[in-house]
């Protein structure tokens, strides 16, 4: 791996730029975001539509999500959907996909109280089962909510509104699910937040699999050869790769690769076989995660048999 050059860092401290530079700043930084696409109901049933980004999950027994309705910066007024949980504490959280993502962008424009962005955005409510709101039947998943608690973070403008929620009965389409009824990213095609303008489409070649057991223990950098953590082929994510292997290679499995590889005795065969055999690993290791494997057998070559 490259030795890293010094970098430059710009300092930002709150209150050191503009509060909408700041808030940049974060969301710019943070990213990218899921979409919370939040249905709500006044006391008079007048719904309401809005995305919020400052969204996660927290909790999946109980289910909890938290989303935060900020205070706007401009005139430092709440939003409508925070009136509306305070009369009516329900929300449906609907999922933004590509296809309705220009909708949902109608949706977030400030319309005026009681103005039914469902109307605005062409999206169709359709009933919820346990509360008053109603869910975005585009939407391929529908998360029907019960709100518990709304926490105040301050009073000026950009201050958000934790809106704490727990789920009471989730919606998915059939047609998101493989075979064993789990959501698959590209059947799915959800759309994340970025800073500014930006958003992503976490679909096709943007949804990136990473296979690393969390419950079994890996060799970590510390068990790389120095040959390894050296080189000048692979990445910080290829030494990532042979770090999240679940045992070192041993020699007598090196041995077996090199007694097979016709290609790899060529490489030994040359008079600085090092690098191209880096080239070798790296490239078995980013055919797909089960290759990894047989790229630190490849690459512990060197460590057992260059010297």
């Amino acid at each position: 791996m490259n030795e890293q050059t010094e970098k430059t860092y710009r300092i930002i401290e709150p209150g050191s730029v503009p509060r909408h530079d700041f808030h940049q700043f974060i969301v710019g930084a943070i990213g990218p975001r899921p979409i919370a696409f939040v249905s709500t109901v006044d006391k008079d049933g007048t719904p309401n539509l809005a995305p919020y980004s400052f969204f996660n999950a927290f909790s999946s027994n109980p289910p909890i999500f938290v989303f935060s309705s900020n205070r706007r910066a401009t005139n430092n007024t709440v939003k409508d959907t925070l009136s509306n949980v305070r009369e009516v504490p329900e929300v449906v959280i609907n999922a933004v996909t590509f296809p309705i993502v220009r909708q949902m962008a109608v949706a977030s424009a400030q319309f005026e109280k009681g103005v039914n962005e469902f109307t605005k955005s062409g999206l169709t409510p359709v009933p919820a089962d346990l509360v008053r709101p109603f869910r975005v039947g585009e939407s391929p998943i529908n998360m029907e909510c019960r709100v518990s608690d709304i926490i105040t973070l301050g009073d000026q403008g950009g201050a958000g509104h934790l809106i704490i929620c727990e789920m009471l009965r989730m919606h998915i389409r059939e047609e998101v699910l493989d075979e064993k009824g789990r959501i698959m990213p590209d059947k799915l095609d959800l759309m994340g937040r970025l800073g500014r303008a930006y958003y992503v489409r976490a679909s096709g070649s943007a949804v990136y699999t990473i296979a690393q057991a969390i419950e079994q223990p890996c060799i970590g950098f510390d068990s790389l050869p120095q040959s390894v953590l050296k080189s000048h082929v692979f990445s910080a994510n290829n030494l990532g790769q042979l770090a999240g292997l679940y045992a070192i290679p041993t020699k007598e499995e090196v041995q077996a690769v090199m007694d097979a590889d016709a290609r790899l005795q060529t490489i030994l065969a040359t008079p600085n076989p090092l690098d191209e055999l880096h080239r070798y690993a790296k490239e078995v290791m980013e055919r797909n995660e089960e290759s990894r494997p047989e790229a630190g057998k490849i690459a512990w070559v060197g460590e057992y048999f260059l010297g």
